[in-house]
């Protein structure tokens, strides 16, 4: 089964607002990812707007309407602010993540076991208008668990544990890669055993996305970190269609 290789625009807003243009346009390049064969895009809004603003969410809604087969996650804290914005645009996939207002990027997943309510309350109410509802998670066998204890259905498991030790594991007798891998493994195969939709996000890029595909199936990957910088050393054209090889 392949996976969808889904674009984070974050890094291309960021690049934008450093100079308080509108340059480089995040239209273009969602159009021009989508003629190189993309299904997905993320965007993570945070209150600062420090890279996507609340109105890009809508205008890259808007401008999807045309495209019934791209996917559109929007990722966040799921804060009344927030909340009230997917309800509005009624995204594909919504993943929340428990993030801090002034947090620089997502460093942890959400504790299913503490808030099991009110996350099978918000998955609810998505799915209800049309909205998949997924859930950062750390890779913890008994958060996966508590998963399928819960109404949630499908989970985000956050990777930045496993590029870390795929990059220096080799390296680093602190880090055992082979318990990582283990891991990992043991998570998706029980989420997935148990009807649980996997998406992974955080820290992936050309290196190491196979070997963890590799470990069960994963519906879905989110990239933008890598994804850009990859582009400025080989060139977006030849990053995606890499990408897209991988996910196949």
């Amino acid at each position: 089964m392949s996976t969808l290789f889904s674009v984070n625009l974050n890094k291309l807003a960021l690049i934008r607002n450093s100079r308080g243009t509108d340059y480089p346009n995040l239209l273009y390049f969602v159009k021009k990812l989508i003629d190189l064969g993309v299904k997905g895009f993320t965007v993570h809004p945070r209150p600062d707007e420090r890279h996507i603003r609340y109105q890009d969410v809508y205008d890259i809604s808007a401008f999807l309407k045309d495209y019934k087969d791209i996917e559109f996650n929007i990722e966040g804290n799921p804060n009344e602010q927030f909340l009230s914005l997917i309800r509005e645009v009624k995204p594909h996939q919504c993943t929340l993540v428990p993030d801090s207002e002034d947090q620089l990027t997502s460093d942890h997943g959400f504790d299913i076991i503490k808030h099991k309510d009110m996350l099978s309350a918000l998955s609810h109410e998505l799915q209800g208008f049309g909205t998949r509802c997924a859930v950062f998670i750390d890779p913890d066998i008994e958060q996966i668990k508590a998963v399928i204890d819960s109404d949630v259905q499908t989970i985000e498991m956050y990777t930045e544990e496993w590029a870390r030790a795929y990059s220096n594991g080799k390296n680093d007798d602190n880090i055992d890669f082979d318990e990582v891998k283990q891991r990992f493994s043991d998570c998706i195969t029980l989420a997935s055993d148990n009807g649980i939709r996997v998406n992974a996000g955080h820290d992936l890029n050309l290196d190491n996305l196979a070997n963890l595909l590799g470990l069960g199936h994963i519906a879905e990957v989110s990239i933008g970190h890598a994804f850009t910088i990859e582009s400025l050393e080989q060139g977006m054209d030849n990053v995606v269609r890499q990408y897209l090889e991988i996910c196949a």
